[in-house]
């Protein structure tokens, strides 16, 4: 049962790098600032919660998995905060790309196609 627990452990930690990276190169990748925050996000958060998993499965002891499950809450609870605050100054700073919204919720403008007929 242990090496069981030690192999889905490593799974879980080699997945949750995976997602990390890959939050790193959509940083580095995406076209507009929006998007960039949610590859921020989104993979980020899912991948520390995979890798503290990983990690609380390998080390199996009861402190150092609420140490883990603190840090986990900590970030699920700050992240889309921090998130959507800088989301909204970088809209009044003006450093949003508007073409490429499909809505707008901020000036209440819409260019969904279903809408583009409406009045």
């Amino acid at each position: 049962m242990s090496q069981v627990l030690d192999v889905t452990g490593a799974v879980l930690v080699l997945l949750g790098s995976v997602l990390s990276l890959v939050a790193g190169i959509g940083l580095v990748r995406l076209p507009d600032l929006l998007t960039r925050m949610h590859a921020a996000t989104k993979p980020q958060v899912l991948g520390l919660v995979l890798v503290t998993g990983g990690l609380a499965l390998v080390l199996r002891d009861g402190s150092t998995t609420l140490l883990l499950g603190l840090v986990v809450v900590a970030q699920l609870l700050t992240i889309p905060v921090a998130s959507h605050m800088v989301a909204r100054a970088s809209w009044r700073g003006g450093q949003v790309r508007h073409d490429l919204l499909d809505v707008d919720e901020l000036t209440g403008s819409s260019t969904l196609q279903e809408d583009r007929g409406a009045p």
